[in-house]
């Protein structure tokens, strides 16, 4: 996983429930989106955690 420097996406990944496993799944695909821009991967991880939180997607939906 990478290190936060931007958004601090672990406490909404707490918020939304995930396991660190999952959480580090969802890096892994938004890492291969964003591979070397580190606001934007941190950003896009933030959303996908926010979205999981809120219901407006789920785990599966995020990591395909």
């Amino acid at each position: 996983m990478n290190t936060m420097e931007y958004f601090d996406y672990e406490s909404a990944a707490r918020e939304a429930r995930l396991t660190d496993e999952q959480l580090r799944a969802i890096c892994e695909a938004v890492g291969r989106d964003y591979p070397r821009d580190q606001m934007l991967f941190e950003l896009h991880v933030l959303r996908a955690c926010n979205a999981i939180r809120d219901g407006r997607a789920t785990y599966e939906q995020v990591v395909v």
